[in-house]
This record gives C-alpha cells, structure tokens and sequence, in this order.
C-alpha cells in the first residue's frame, strides 16, 4: 500500500507504508465495516415488504466493497502516516473540519435510512391492503357490470322486447326493465297494486285482458309515461279510482270494453276525464244505478244533481247580540245593516273585497233598536232605524260625510212598540208598514213623497201586530198580518181607494209570530211561526192558502225560507235547543231536515251574496252574531 505525496509539480510520489501501520489501517477498515453492516442489516429488516427492485438496492448496499490501497492510506488517521506526510494532506485544521464534514453527512444518511425504514414498515402493510381494496372493488364493479339475465315468469312466453302471460295467478313481478310490450291474458289475479309497473319504464303496450280484476289502485300506472296503447277489456271492474290515468301522458287508445260500471257519484270523475281527453277510449256501459242501466257512459247529462250537496260552514263572528239584520246593495257594495238593543246601535258593515269578511262601515246610535230597513230610492240610501223608547227615526246617507244623519222622525203617537218593518212597491211608488205590537198602538203604512215620508194608512187598533208580509197574489197586492190576539188576516189593495182592505182570513192559525212568503218554481208558499205548537208551511192553491206540512217548533222566534241559486232551505230558530235548516225536497215538494246549528235565542236569519260567495247571517239576542257560508259539496272527491 503506498500514499501520494502532493509537490509543487503536477507529478505525484507513491510512497509505500510499513507493515505494521498497513495491519492498524486494515483493523481499523474492518472495524468501520463491521458497523456499518449492522446499521444496514437494522435497515433491511425495516424493509423487507418492498417491492423486489428496493431489495436488490438494498442488496446492493449491503454488498463489501472492495478498498484500494490509495483509498485506505487517504481514510487512516494522520498518526497513521509516516512522517512527512502530514504536510502533503493539509494542516490539523482542515483535517478536524474534513472530519466533521463527514460525520455530518454519516448522520445525515443515517437518518434518511432510519425514515425511510419507518415509512416503509409503515406504508408495507397499508399499501399492501389498499391495492387489495381497489382489487376487491375492480371484481365487484365486473361482477355488476356483467348482469345475470332475469328468467321468464311462469305461464309467460318472452321475447327480448314483449312478455305475454296467459292464467297467470298475479303479475310477475320479475320483469326485464326495458321490454316495451307486456300482456296478461286470462288470469285470476283480483286487484293491481300500488305503482305494479312502476319498474317498467319502458312499456309502450300494456294489456291485462280478460282476467278477474275487480279493483285497481289509484297509482297503479304510476311512472308509465310512454304508455300508449291500455286495455282493460273483459274484467270485473265496475269503478276506477279517481285520476288512476293522471301519469299516462302519451296515451294513445283505452280499451275499457266488457267491464260494468257502476255509473253513480264514484263514476263522475271518468264522466268528466272521458269529454276532455284527446285518447281513444271505448264504450264505457252502465250497470247501474236503475236510471242509468245499459246505458252509456257518455250519454249520460249530468252528475250535478247526484254528485253535489251543501254545507253550511262559520265564516266569521261577531261578537255581539243582534235581533234583525237587513241587507241592501250601492254601486256594487254590498252592506249589511244590524240592530243591537244592548249596545243601542244600528251597525252598518260593508263586505271587504281584500280580506274577504265583514268590517265596520258606519253606526247610528239610538235607544233600544230593535229593527234598521234599508230603503233605496233613486241613487238614496235611507234606513229605518225602530225603536222602543224615544221614537223611531229615518236615516239618510250623505256621499259628502260618508255617513248617515238624521232625516225624518216618525211619530211617537202612532208607533209606540215596533216590532217589524217591511218596505214594498206598488206601481212604481214606494211604501214601508211598521207593524206596532202595543195594546194602543196602530200599526201604519208610510209612503215615500219625493221629499219623505208620511203616514199614509192605518190599519186595525187593539189587535197587537206582531209581523206584516207584502204578498203578491195572482198579480194583486196584498198584506198578511200576524197577531197574538187574532188569527191572520189578509189584505188586498184596492185600486180605486188606493187603500188595503180586509180581504180573507187564514183559519185555524192561532198566536203567529211571523208571516214570511216564497217561491218555489212560480208556486207560493208562506211559512207560519209560532212559539207554541206547529209551525206551517203552506200553498196557495188559486183560492186560499193550504197546509202541507207542520214543523215541530216549541219556543221558536222565527221561521226564515231563503235561498241560494236553485237550493231552497228554511230556517228554524228556537230558543230551547239547536236550530234548524231544512231543504227542500222536489219531489216529495216537502222541507226535510238537513242541518243543525247552534245560536242562542236566534231573532232573524239572513241571506247575503257577494264575490260569488254566498253567507247566511243569525242574530242572536244572548250570544254572538254568526255568520256562515254556504258552500257547495262535491261528493265524488270523498
């Protein structure tokens, strides 16, 4: 082994080493060697998870190298040199930072052994689960993507586009999802469930002919939008459910041939669908009901009649007592005009287009009020406010205050306790009769003169009036009035004295309470209160007023006919138990019972109209105003 020595020239010496110092260097070598084999076996046993190229690296690492006799003499110690040498490899100082260069850089590389070692041990058996994971999911996913085929129901022949089924027991439920055609011939299944198809996207052809279905679920087709040829010919089907072909958009022909439909309230929807749908749809037949056997569906007018009712429903509540409302229109305004004893005013409400219900509009105060008609003359509003004490008085309303002042009074002497009022025409002039209740009073007709009003006529004393009805009979006028003391008595005007005279009488008729007249298809009626006993109903059959039917009213006030459209309905306020309304019937040409409401101590009833809707007002002297609305009912939605 021999050290160049370094010189001024560019030539080097080579000088050789002794032996001894040439076994220190070689010890010395081993030594370095042997250590360095242990860090690297510490390395590789971190490692061995890697892939077979890191191994060979490592191997490769681990491998001795073989050390040149120049490479050993420049890695011994400077004591290791023979004299004269230290000069040729620099000054101690270089020396000790040449070894501290190196140290660093063996720890540097130490330590990227040792991280790399770690991260390997650690990353070994993670990496090595994940590729088994994507492994794993890879055969899933071509598992998934290779689809076992369905196998063709029982009793069904199959094509790769069309199924046909013929005695199946119930719809196969194992179908391909992209078949376009789908026939179920002659089965015994009963019913088609809930969305029985919804999995059949693609059907264009659904036939589910002659089996023993009897009921169909209303979302049966649900998700059949590129349906376009349905039948359902030759089953048990005798109602469908209400918009069962709602999701059939593409529909093009429905068979609904050999089926008995029972055309009753149920059938009205399919009544409707078949006008307005632009499908080709086959005869639908009528089983029932009797009217309509064997007859067409589409031949039938209507289901109005059989398929409609009314209600009566709260619509609003006043909260105060009442004992008579009057109704009149002005420019299209609809108000309503309410007589409230204890609060001593006449309230004047007016209907509000925005929030729908009835709002203050005006009061006129007064003392004990018992009754407010509304008198349109011309383009003036008048009402005739009654009282008990103080006298009563007429009210005009100004436009430029937009309310009512005081107009006219009306003589105490003549009306002491007025009990009703009822306003009338007579050849185009315009008359109200107060009706006095009183021992002494006079019950009186006033008469309007183009400047107001004055008493006019007079009618009996001493008798007690409790109610006066206008009545045209067979193109004459004449007056019903009611007495506690007497039965009713009928008066006719007379043209010559321009006077209403006594005329007939209505017998048998005792302690009336009220007179109200009515039509129904040109035939007049009037109904008869009364607070004990029977209250009446009866005809005008050319010469006299007629019974036909008595209403069992024991503490009744008032029995009010009114009417909305072609629904005819009377109302029977009682005092003792709940109050009744009564429709009636045209063919048996009777009122029947149809609702029960509840108001306390009811006085009057009411009917208004406005915005098309249509509400039914009842006082009540203890309780609260009620005001209900009628609505009308459609029983083929329920």
């Amino acid at each position: 082994m021999s050290v160049r020595k370094k010189g001024s020239g560019e030539a080097a010496l080579l000088l050789p080493l002794p032996p001894l110092q040439l076994r220190l260097l070689q010890r010395v070598q081993e030594k370095r060697e042997r250590e360095g084999a242990r860090e690297r076996e510490g390395a590789h046993t971190h490692t061995h998870t890697h892939t077979q190229t890191e191994h060979q690296g490592a191997a490769c690492c681990l491998a001795p190298v073989p050390v040149p006799a120049s490479s050993a003499a420049a890695a011994a110690p400077p004591a290791l040199l023979r004299p004269g040498a230290q000069g040729q490899r620099g000054s101690p100082k270089r020396r000790r930072r040449r070894r501290r260069r190196r140290r660093r850089r063996r720890r540097k590389k130490k330590k990227k052994r040792k991280q790399h070692g770690s991260l390997a041990g650690r990353g070994g058996g993670g990496g090595a689960s994940f590729w088994l994971v994507v492994l794993a999911a890879a055969c899933l996913l071509q598992r998934a993507q290779v689809r076992k085929p369905v196998r063709c129901p029982a009793k069904c022949t199959c094509t790769k586009e069309s199924i046909i089924c013929v005695g199946s027991p119930s719809v196969p439920r194992s179908i391909p999802g992209d078949i376009s055609s789908l026939s179920l011939v002659n089965g015994t299944f009963p019913e088609i469930k809930e969305r029985m198809f919804s999995h059949l996207p693609s059907l264009h052809l659904l036939f589910i002919e002659g089996n023993k279905v009897e009921s169909i679920s209303r979302n049966a087709f649900r998700g059949l939008r590129d349906l376009t040829h349905l039948s359902l010919a030759n089953n048990q089907i005798k109602a469908l459910p209400r918009d069962v072909f709602a999701d059939l958009d593409s529909l093009i022909e429905l068979d609904l041939r050999g089926n008995k439909f029972e055309c009753d309230c149920k059938a009205k929807w399919l009544f409707l669908w078949l006008k307005m749908t632009n499908s080709t749809v086959s005869d639908v037949l009528c089983i029932g009901p009797a009217e309509f056997q064997d007859k067409k569906l589409n031949d039938v007018s209507s289901f109005d009649d059989e398929c409609t009712t009314t209600d009566f429903v709260i619509h609003q509540i006043l909260p105060y007592e009442s004992v008579s409302i009057d109704t009149f229109h002005s420019k299209n305004d609809v108000y309503v005009a309410i007589a409230q004893p204890s609060m001593e005013n006449c309230m004047v409400l007016e209907w509000d287009h925005i929030e729908k219900n009835f709002r203050s509009y005006d009061n006129i105060t007064g003392q004990s009020i018992v009754g407010c008609k509304a008198i349109l003359i011309d383009d003036q509003i008048f009402v005739v406010v009654a009282q008990l004490f103080g006298g009563s008085h007429i009210y005009k309303y100004e436009e430029s205050w937009t309310k009512f002042v005081k107009f006219q009074d009306i003589e105490v002497s003549r009306i002491s306790k007025p009990n009703d009022i009822e306003l009338f025409q007579i050849e185009s002039e315009t008359f109200f009769i107060i009706a006095d209740s009183s021992k002494a009073g006079l019950t009186t007709i006033y008469k309007w003169n183009n400047k107001g009003f004055y008493s006019y006529q007079s009618l009996h004393e001493w008798f007690r009036d409790t109610d006066a009805e206008f009545v045209d009979i067979d193109g004459k006028s004449h007056l019903i009035l009611s007495s506690r003391s007497q039965i009713p008595i009928i008066l006719q005007w007379n043209k010559n004295s321009r006077k209403f005279l006594p005329h007939s009488e209505i017998p048998n008729m005792e302690d009336v309470l009220a007179v109200k007249s009515f039509r129904i298809q040109d035939t007049l009626y009037i109904s008869l209160t009364r607070y004990i006993g029977d209250s009446r109903i009866m005809k005008w059959n050319s010469k006299q007023f007629v019974e036909i039917q008595a209403l069992p009213s024991r503490g009744a006030m008032t029995l009010q006919p009114f009417s909305f459209q072609n629904k005819y309905y009377l109302a029977l306020g009682s005092d003792y138990t709940f109050s009744q309304i009564f429709q009636w019937d045209n063919e048996k040409k009777i009122f029947k019972i149809f609702k029960e409401i509840y108001v306390q101590a009811p006085r009057s009833f009411t009917a208004v109209s406005t915005d098309s809707r249509e509400f039914f007002f009842a006082s009540s002297f203890k309780g609260h105003t009620q005001i209900f609305e009628h609505k009308i009912v459609d029983l083929s939605l329920s």
